[in-house]
């Protein structure tokens, strides 16, 4: 029975949530593009608790997820050829992840805090806002609840099972999901988590993430001036 479900989790959801998240998104951005925007609060409550929320959220979230992106699937050969090792990639997670996951942790918290005891944010609040602020916290709290675990091996051979997970979802192999059978359970229900958040993903203010103005990064400067009277 744990080994059906087990399946169930980590070789069918992965493809199910991906596929809502892809065409879900699609969906909303064609049918709905009034919805496609963060639906910022500043105007009704900003000042420097949510400017500290905000920020701390936001640079802990994008170092996270490349951080994330490139580990799970760099293939061994690639970071071993430039002389690092599985144990020394493990350590180098250990670190970067708990540093920038207690960063955006306090930042949900400032936000979600704000987002539940402020009257006028509340108010225009829709909640869905608040279910992805706590989805979003459960996943770093357990995130952070591996470090401890991870600690008491630092082999690295973990991290290369869970590596191989990935890259074997990605690469539609079969048999996935059996790399990671006997891991420890904080790290199925961080995976877990991680995968429910693309599920939810389109229905959420996170699709803004698509729309994100890269060009403003390189565009040429404008220059804005006084009309003269």
């Amino acid at each position: 029975m744990y080994e059906y479900f087990h399946d169930l989790a980590f070789a069918v959801f992965p493809y199910i949530a991906g596929t809502v998240f892809l065409v879900g998104s699609l969906i909303r951005f064609e049918k709905s593009q009034y919805t496609w925007k963060s639906n910022t609060t500043q105007l009704m409550s900003g000042g420097q608790r949510f400017r500290w929320g905000i920020n701390l959220f936001h640079i802990g979230i994008i170092a996270l997820f490349f951080g994330h992106l490139f580990g799970l699937l760099t293939p061994t050969a690639v970071y071993t050829s430039l002389g690092l090792t599985a144990g020394a990639k493990q350590l180098l997670a250990i670190v970067a992840g708990g540093i920038f996951g207690a960063i955006t942790l306090v930042g949900v918290v400032i936000l979600l805090h704000r987002r539940m005891t402020d009257p006028r944010v509340r108010k225009t609040s829709y909640p869905m806002d608040s279910f992805i602020l706590i989805l979003l916290a459960a996943q770093l709290l357990t995130g952070l609840l591996t470090i401890p675990v991870s600690t008491g091996h630092l082999d690295g051979e973990v991290m290369q099972q869970i590596s191989a997970w990935a890259q074997g979802l990605v690469t539609f192999q079969t048999g996935a999901a059996a790399t990671i059978y006997d891991i420890h359970w904080i790290y199925k229900l961080h995976m877990f988590l991680g995968m429910l958040m693309f599920l939810v993903f389109p229905f959420t203010r996170l699709v803004h993430i698509w729309s994100v103005p890269y060009g403003y990064i390189w565009r040429a400067w404008q220059v804005v001036r006084a009309r003269a009277v």
